[in-house]
């Protein structure tokens, strides 16, 4: 009695899924070095690259409508400027009239006393983005730092590396967040992301010495070693390159999960106050006015949602880019080209022999 192997399941004309799919993969990246299939893949990959632009929008409209530092700006008013109540209660002059849509002297609203709603919601984004920035930065290096000593030593500095960083964990972030915040905040959104940037660091620590003590068993690294190199210069030389998709993914989860850790101090009232201004610290000023001019907490509602949604998008993008065990799954119109280039080298084949 005979047995039959197993069909493997078909698309179109018959040809085995599995095996289309690798054929496309292999096809595309051939010749193509590391970076460039990362790149290749990250180009592809439509969240990222809608939130990408997202992103670079919003930082562009805070850069420029306000200014930023030395970037002058084009908007009328400053986030402490004060003008005429010019609707009712303050409501936004943006909307359709006389037939057409208008933005008007203050699009985003005005507060009861007259300042712009648009010109502090941009100063928030800006200082809200600050602090995300710093905040990825400091505790990405940091973190690296830590996990990477802890992974490539092991033994008792290991050991002791990983307890701090247990020891830090247990602690809740937002409770010294709240702590650090009020003794370091006030109106510098600079002191503040160094000091959240202290309590920000722990996981990716234990992401990357995850990363080192598999790495350290490689041959590259034994033959560094037997070359001669240093052990500083075998982890950030040769070790740290390898890690560094995990760590570019998690950098960008940071930073996501920073703008949000930085509204809520805001909000409590532990993060940066006034004089200065941010998302979470609108809300916070005028969460009493949310009945009669709810307008007050949309438009920093809205900036906080996007931009934590595009970081987040973003770092799914990248996962995906870097996880070789990615793999995107070809179109139907892929499918048919890569069935009928088989097909016309089958032809060619049976027409030689």
């Amino acid at each position: 009695m005979s047995i039959n192997p197993p069909i493997e399941p078909t698309q179109g004309s018959g040809a085995p899924v599995e095996s289309v799919e690798n054929a496309i993969e292999l096809k595309e990246v051939e010749g193509l070095s590391q970076g460039r299939i990362v790149l290749r893949r990250f180009l592809r990959h439509r969240g990222a690259m809608i939130s990408s632009v997202v992103l670079i929008l919003i930082i562009l409209l805070v850069t420029t409508s306000i200014g930023w530092g030395p970037i002058p700006g084009w908007w009328q008013y400053g986030y402490r400027d004060l003008d005429t109540i010019v609707n009712a209660g303050g409501a936004p002059t943006m909307g359709f009239k006389d037939g057409g849509f208008t933005f008007g002297q203050h699009p985003f609203g005005q507060d009861n006393i007259g300042h712009d709603g648009f010109a502090m919601v941009m100063r928030g984004t800006q200082q809200s983005l600050t602090v995300m920035f710093v905040i990825g930065l400091l505790s990405t290096v940091i973190g690296v730092i830590i996990g990477a000593l802890a992974g490539y030593f092991r033994g008792w500095l290991d050991g002791l590396l990983m307890r701090i960083t247990d020891m830090f964990i247990t602690i809740p972030v937002i409770m010294v967040g709240s702590i650090l915040g009020v003794l370091v905040g006030g109106a510098s959104p600079w002191s503040l992301a160094i000091a959240l940037s202290l309590v920000s660091w722990m996981n990716m620590a234990r992401l990357v010495r995850g990363q080192f003590l598999a790495l350290r068993e490689r041959e590259f690294v034994d033959a560094a070693r037997v070359a001669g190199a240093s052990d500083f210069r075998i982890m950030f030389k040769h070790m740290l390159p390898n890690a560094v998709g995990v760590i570019i993914v998690n950098a960008t989860l940071l930073m996501a999960s920073a703008i949000l850790l930085e509204t809520a101090l805001s909000y409590l009232g532990f993060g940066i106050n006034s004089p200065e201004v941010s998302l979470g610290q609108l809300i916070n000023e005028y969460q009493t006015a949310f009945a009669t001019r709810p307008w007050l907490f949309w438009w920093p509602g809205l900036f906080i949602v996007l931009i934590a949604l595009c970081v987040n998008f973003i770092g799914d993008g990248l996962r995906d880019a870097f996880d070789p065990r990615q793999r995107r799954v070809p179109t139907a119109r892929a499918l048919a080209k890569a069935e009928k280039r088989k097909l016309r080298t089958e032809q060619r084949a049976a027409a030689k022999a």
